[in-house]
């Protein structure tokens, strides 16, 4: 059976507070909630449009230099942009290629972007960046157990 939500965690944990996502997603795996589906890798990718079959929510968690502090929660929506042309690409290109490809809608989808500020290779997390993670960490357990965020 497919997991209704589905979490995409983005991020290179070998470049300082681009650990982000993945720390969120190994904290969220650890808790298990049912069904949560959790997706980490470096970058978003064409393939993952598939990762959004089946699902009733999708949640992308990155680390963003451009966010607010601690973090920004949105709502994305499908759409074609710059980044289908590319190696990665964005939670609107994934949502678009999903529905490009299925001929269905893509599922209702937020962006939960955590403020980072050094993304040197080989640093650790920010002082900053943990405290962030701390603050996003809340919203995203609550949206992973069936509370739904406010945007």
């Amino acid at each position: 059976m497919t997991a209704a939500v589905v979490v995409f965690a983005v991020g290179n944990p070998s470049r300082g507070d681009d650990a982000i996502g993945p720390e969120l997603a190994a904290r969220l795996e650890a808790e298990q909630p049912v069904g949560v589906a959790v997706v980490t890798d470096f970058q978003l990718q064409v393939e993952h449009a598939l990762d959004l079959e089946g699902r009733e929510l999708a949640l992308f968690v990155d680390a963003a230099v451009d966010a607010e502090a601690p973090y920004e929660l949105r709502v994305v929506r499908p759409q074609r942009d710059r980044s289908h042309t590319t190696h990665a690409l964005s939670p609107a290109a994934v949502l678009e290629t999903f529905e490009r490809c299925t001929g269905r809608a893509a599922p209702p989808a937020w962006v939960l972007a955590v403020r980072g500020e050094h993304f040197e290779l080989g640093a650790p997390l920010s002082d900053q960046a943990r405290d962030n993670l701390e603050a996003a960490w809340r919203v995203l357990r609550a949206f992973s157990f069936g509370e739904s965020p406010e945007p």
